[in-house]
């Protein structure tokens, strides 16, 4: 038996598929067989539909057809015969149908207005045109009117009508001024859909008397001019100047001010309108408004989104354009037209309906006798159309009968045709937007077998490759194809051919004794016919010299050969490439008949070098690479790549598996550690290696796994730490046999991108898996539970098929199978997918919301019909947002909350609510295309809560016995506040807490006053709010009264009783409890805020001491991070500061405090750095270079003022200096007292400068011998930075500084002695 296979479609004898079903007949694009074969009428070009024509011109309406015999025409008009003979101004083109209305010589297109139609008829039927529908474009002249002059106030609105003649087709309408200059448009001012100009506000710049609206008639080419329109706006400006010229001065006049207006729709008016759009058509929605400022215009659709990519702002966002609508573009489109002074709105229900449109439209069918055939056809619309057929232009109901015929709606079915079957059938589907016309014919064929393959024609092949000989036939019935080699071989059987349903003869590995003649025989039951090719076989090009490896040193000289054996009646081409591009233009690059030389090697010659031969029938490469060293290699080991592997041999050769070994070749001085086998296909990519296995560098031999109908060669390369070794000489060649294939394609998939279309896609089979040649892919389908067949296609070697025209979402069963010249792959599994999915229709329905807690609610919702998801349902989406806090009954920003509930579940909760509160949800079901419209907005309220903890709690003022509580509402009071809840309770020197006391404050109250508490005691607070749901959190804090420093404890009422009475009191009224409290002892005394002032070897240590008097302090130091012990220092007395001497400059010092005979605390530590060492800083001033330049500038000064007064003196006059000082007394250099402590009534320079200085702390004392509160410090870097006079023996400043703030009696020597002016530069420094 012969086998048959089906041919790739991009073979250059491919057929045309012009049929609906298998058993039709292929016609093969043979003009020569096209011309001679009858077939009935088809329309190949004619005028549209609605034609619009030029009523200067002639009228041409076209309709050309062809077929054979060459069909004849006729025309309608109005329905009825149109007899063009008896029309002297009517022609017909000779050969065509196109007509020729002679308008320009005396006739008048407005007689020939009409709807016409053409038919082109032949012996084997009749195919019809569309209804044309004949129309002459009207340009009418603008009718004359009388514009009076717009006077408009500035910020008013204006609209200039433009009003044009209504013409055919509508004109195109725009604006310009008597200089034929377009008028500038803006968010201000734009023009309409329909032509007219909106001011949104006038401006006094939009004053001009030239404003001309244009009607451009593009059929006529003609364009019509309104009469100009004044425009006159007066500004408030002027408006006022002319009030007050007309007025007299004691008129009061003056215009209003322009005021800011909110937005007033210009168009369209009123609140709501309604648009009709068909599909597939541009959509255009408009919205201009009037307002101050300028309102902006923002869309939006109701219930969705604007379509993406399909949505265009045009006019300054005025224009909502969508191209290409669809029925899912239908919705209420709001525009919402903003300024700073509110907002307008317009809501625009769009409703898109379809004019008809083509699902499946007939196709011609072309049987043999006695064969069956089906005519569909199916188109879609809104509303859906009607489907009508038609015999040679007669309705088929009144048609000649065909007993071979049957119609069943929108299919006529076929059965065993004869000749007379052939007819022009065409199918009418309309509604009431339009229709669609399609003309089908049935062409009953019996024609002998045809060869449409040139005689005698040569095929040149290179041996082991596979050799194709056409053989393209037609006949009706489809012929027979038979092939014999010599003119008297026998048939041509056998593995070693293959037989493609289109005639062609495939040998897949040709040898040298495939050259010859072969015969191809086409025969059918009217006839044979035969033809010869002939074959030729050439020897492969191959490269027996490749270029090799090299190491050459930088400026060297290097050679890479490339020595071919060719067929000799093939003429090769030798080129060289350089990293796969061409050879450098360098003239060191010398190309010679067999090898490629380079002279004076660079480094940038390193890189891969290939020799590609090419001849008419194959190429063939090889690659070395160059590697450009700087020093010759020295005399040590050399390590190296291994040399090839050499000898290769196949043994077992099997379907399926095959043995081959090696022998490793040199492995310079470092091991082979794996060998890497490569395969090279010749038959389908000759020249190209791939990797196949590797195994270890022990192993010579190795089993090698085959795919069928691959023509094999190995080589090995071997593998050390070096690198790679040069391939070995290719194996023998092996040519394993064609099979089906063995697999089918994976991860079969169908999933539609449009609600009208399946998207199958597969993943293609790789490289061996194809097992043959002609690997093709059949791809079935059919609707899931539905008594329905598989319909199937087969299709090239591609990834994905597309089914269009199915119903949304509905499941389909799916299978791809593998097949190639030789035969199917295994029967493939089915896998279940679904056409493309839509928006769901409708919400879900009765949404309840039951409140759980005060944070927590619970949402029902009956589910959605199934069929109304229109796609995998995913889920249901909750849309939930607080609309306000029923406490403080003010409204915030909106932020919807979603939660996504997977599953055909009908419930969810919603957690994280805040408590009284009002709430809004809705429901939406989601499926892969996206959200369903929203439920009804649901209205829900969640009752009080506990409160939050108050926001603060502070205590303040503490006094012997009171302490002053101040705090803050809760930040989250969920709910009404009934009151606070304060507790408290003492806690003692063991950290024991005392009894607890409670008090209730009433709501409206921030702050309250606690009396008659205990002296020097810690208190510990614990506050809440409450609501009448319950207690919130509390905030706790704690607070010390303060010591009596007298000492003196006033006993309270009931004092030695164990308690002690407290009072209340919250501002503006005084609250009086007496609860039961138990006095405790003070806290343990406490040190704290440990400070250190440091200098170069001297520290002055000082801390605040809580506790009894008479405690006796400590000081312990040492070095920072040091492992020494700690150096103690007594404190005398009770004072609170310490002066450490003796420590070394810079050196960083740890310190603490501590008291003795109190359980020995201390303070925690704190740690300062003494200053770094200096020289001396009593330093010679005279020797210092800044005291030299100024006195040297003093002396200057001084120079400069001498010669002032000499100038002065020679004039005449006098300069009274002392007088003037006298008269004018300057405070700042008057006597001081001598208790004061200065020199007297001058002063130096120096002194002068310090005292414009601020006093330096230390430098001087009241007389009192008091420091002042102000110029008290705890620094000593304000007491100067000398060593002297700093500090006395026991540590007291000179100054009386003390530690504490108040002023106290100076202790130890001082000095009234005023600085030295040295000192005081030293101090300035």
């Amino acid at each position: 038996m012969m086998k048959k296979k089906s041919i790739p479609a991009s073979k250059p004898f491919l057929i045309l598929f012009l049929c609906q079903i298998i058993s039709a007949l292929d016609v093969p694009l043979d003009s020569k067989l096209l011309e001679e074969l009858s077939q009935p009428p088809t329309i190949t070009h004619q005028s549209p539909k609605d034609y619009i024509v030029d009523p200067r011109e002639n009228i041409v309406i076209q309709c050309e057809a062809k077929g054979k015999p060459p069909p004849s025409f006729s025309w309608t008009r109005n329905g009825t015969h149109f007899d063009i003979d008896k029309d002297a101004q009517v022609t017909m083109k000779p050969n065509s149908g196109t007509l020729v209305i002679n308008i320009m010589n005396g006739g008048k297109a407005e007689a020939y207005e009409g709807v016409y139609q053409c038919t082109a008829r032949n012996e084997r039927g009749a195919a019809i045109s569309n209804n044309i529908v004949i129309r002459p474009s009207r340009s009418p002249l603008w009718t004359k009117e009388k514009l009076e002059p717009h006077q408009v106030r500035e910020g008013d609105s204006l609209v200039l009508h433009c009003r044009p003649p209504v013409g055919l087709p509508p004109p195109i309408i725009f604006w310009m001024d008597n200089a034929f200059q377009r008028l500038p448009q803006s968010e201000r001012v734009s023009q309409g859909l329909n032509g007219d100009l909106y001011f949104s506000n006038v401006q006094p710049e939009d004053t001009r008397e030239d404003y001309i609206c244009y009607a451009r008639f593009n059929h006529t080419q003609t364009i019509q001019q309104k009469q100009p329109i004044s425009v006159k706006v007066f500004s408030m400006d002027s408006l006022n100047d002319t009030i007050a010229a007309n007025l007299s001065d004691t008129d009061i006049y003056g215009a209003k001010p322009v005021t800011e207006r909110q937005p007033v729709l210009l168009t369209p008016t009123g609140s709501t309108s309604t648009k009709v759009e068909l599909r597939g058509n541009v959509l255009l929605l408009e919205c201009i408004a009037a307002g101050l400022p300028t309102p902006v215009i923002r869309w939006i659709k109701e219930g969705g989104e604007l379509p993406a990519n399909r949505t265009f702002f045009e006019n300054f966002k005025k224009t909502l354009k969508i191209i290409d609508v669809s029925e899912a573009d239908s919705g209420n489109y709001k525009c919402i037209a903003r300024n700073t002074m509110g907002s307008v709105h317009h809501v625009i229900s769009v409703t898109v309906k379809a004019a008809p449109y083509w699902i499946t439209a007939p196709r011609n069918l072309v049987l043999s006798p006695g064969e069956d055939g089906t005519l569909i056809c199916r188109a879609n619309g809104n509303p859906k159309p009607s489907i009508s057929w038609l015999a040679n232009g007669v309705p088929i109901a009144i048609a000649p009968e065909d007993p071979s015929r049957k119609v069943d709606g929108d299919t006529i079915i076929f059965s065993h045709v004869q000749e007379r079957s052939s007819a022009v059938y065409q199918c009418n589907a309309s509604n009431e937007y339009g229709y669609l016309l399609a003309n089908a014919f049935v062409n009953v064929l019996a024609e002998p077998p045809r060869i449409l393959t040139p005689a005698n024609k040569l095929y040149q092949v290179i041996a082991d490759s596979p050799a194709l000989l056409d053989c393209a036939y037609f006949g009706s019935p489809k012929p027979e194809i038979e092939w014999f080699k010599g003119v008297k071989g026998s048939i041509l059987r056998g593995n070693e051919y293959v037989f493609h349903d289109n005639g062609t003869l495939e040998i897949p590995v040709a040898q040298k004794d495939s050259t010859g003649t072969y015969t191809c025989v086409a025969r059918n039951e009217l006839g044979k016919i035969q033809n010869e090719v002939h074959l030729e076989i050439k020897d492969p090009t191959m490269i027996i010299k490749q270029p090799e490896y090299k190491v050459v040193q930088r400026y060297g000289q290097v050679s890479f050969e490339c020595i071919i054996k060719h067929d000799s009646t093939l003429l090769p081409t030798v080129i060289w490439l350089k990293d796969n591009d061409e050879l450098p233009d360098d003239e060191r690059f010398l190309v010679g008949k067999d090898n490629l030389t380079i002279m004076n090697v660079t480094d940038k010659d390193d890189g891969t070098y290939t020799c590609i031969v090419n001849t008419t029938l194959d190429s063939v490469s090889a690659s070395a690479v160059l590697t450009v060293v700087a020093a010759p290699p020295t005399p040590a080991i050399i390590y190296a790549r291994p040399n090839p592997p050499f000898d290769l041999e196949l043994t077992g050769q099997l379907e399926r598996t095959i043995d081959l070994s090696w022998i490793p070749g040199d492995e310079n001085n470092s091991p082979i550690t794996h060998f890497v086998i490569e395969y090279e296909d010749g038959l389908h990519e000759p020249g190209v290696w791939h990797y196949q296995t590797e195994v270890p560098g022990t192993q010579t031999t190795v089993q090698l796994k085959l795919s069928p109908y691959v023509n094999y060669s190995f080589r090995v390369v071997a593998v050390n730490k070096i690198g790679r070794s040069q391939p070995s000489e290719p194996s023998e060649q092996y040519l394993t046999k064609s099979a089906s294939p063995d697999e089918n394609p994976a991860n079969v998939q169908g999933i539609g991108s449009e609600p009208d279309n399946l998207v199958i896609t597969w993943e293609s089979l790789k490289g061996f898996q194809s097992n043959g040649p002609g690997l093709q892919y059949k791809v079935s389908w059919r609707q899931k539970d539905v008594d329905d067949e598989w319909t199937s296609v087969i299709v090239a070697n591609v990834s994905k098929y597309i089914v269009s025209g199915t119903p949304t979402f509905v499941p389909y069963e799916i299978k791809v199978q593998a097949l190639n010249d030789l035969g199917y792959a295994p029967e493939p599994s089915e896998v279940i997918g679904h056409s493309g999915e839509d928006l769901p229709m409708v919400a879900p329905g009765n949404v309840q919301v039951h409140v759980i807690n005060s944070t927590l609610a619970k949402v029902h919702w009956d589910p959605v019909p199934l069929k109304t998801v229109r796609g995998h349902l995913q889920g249901y989406k909750v849309y939930y947002w607080k609309v306000q806090s029923l406490s403080r009954r003010s409204r915030r920003h909106v932020e919807k909350k979603i939660l996504t509930f997977r599953g055909n579940k009908t419930f969810g909760m919603l957690p994280g609510l805040e408590p009284y509160s009002s709430y809004k949800l809705n429901v939406r079901v989601v499926n892969g295309k996206g959200e369903g419209p929203a439920s009804p907005d649901k209205v829900f309220k969640t009752p009080e809560g506990v409160p939050s903890s108050p926001s603060y709690l502070k205590i303040t003022n503490p006094t012997l016995d009171s302490l002053t509580l101040e705090w803050g509402s809760p930040t989250h009071p969920n709910g009404v506040l009934t009151s606070y809840i304060l507790k408290f309770q003492p806690i003692n020197n063991t950290h024991e807490l005392g009894p607890l006391v409670e008090i209730r404050i009433p709501a409206n109250e921030s702050s309250l006053i606690l009396k008659n508490l205990n002296y020097s005691t810690r208190y510990k607070f614990y506050f809440n709010a409450q609501t009448s749901v319950g207690s919130g959190s509390q905030i706790t804090e704690e607070a010390v009264t303060i010591m009596d420093e007298a000492g003196i404890l006033h006993p309270a009422v009931g004092a030695g009783k164990g308690y002690s009475e407290i009072l209340f009191a919250t501002s503006p009224v005084m609250h009086t409890v007496r609860p039961t409290f138990y006095k405790v002892q003070p806290l343990y005394p406490r040190i704290r805020n440990v400070t250190t002032a440091a200098a170069e070897t001297y520290a002055n240590i000082s801390w605040e001491y809580e506790g009894p008097d008479h405690a006796n302090f400590y000081v312990e130091y040492g070095v920072a991070g040091s492992k020494e012990d700690w150096k103690k220092e007594i404190v005398n007395g009770s004072r609170s500061f310490f002066v450490l001497k003796g420590l070394t400059p810079g050196t960083a010092y740890k310190v603490r405090v501590g008291a003795e005979g109190l359980s020995g605390f201390r303070s925690s530590e704190d740690v300062f750095e003494t200053g770094p060492a200096m020289a001396s800083r009593q330093v010679d001033i005279a020797t210092q270079g800044w005291f030299i330049g100024l006195m040297c500038a003093v002396a200057l000064l001084i120079l400069i003022l001498l010669i002032v007064c000499f100038i002065r003196r020679n004039k005449g006059g006098k300069y009274p200096v002392k007088e003037k000082e006298d008269a004018h007394a300057d405070p700042e250099i008057q006597p001081m007292k001598e208790d004061d402590g200065t020199f007297g009534e001058y002063r130096s320079l120096e002194s002068d400068a310090e005292d414009h200085k601020p006093l330096k702390k230390g430098s001087r004392t009241p007389s009192d011998r008091t420091v002042k509160k102000e110029d008290s410090d705890d620094s000593l870097v304000d007491y100067g930075e000398g060593v002297n006079g700093q500090f006395n023996e026991d540590g007291s400043f000179i100054g009386q500084y003390s530690g504490k703030k108040e002023k106290e009696p100076a202790e130890g020597n001082e000095s009234s002695e005023a600085p030295s002016p040295v000192n005081a530069m030293n101090s300035f420094v």
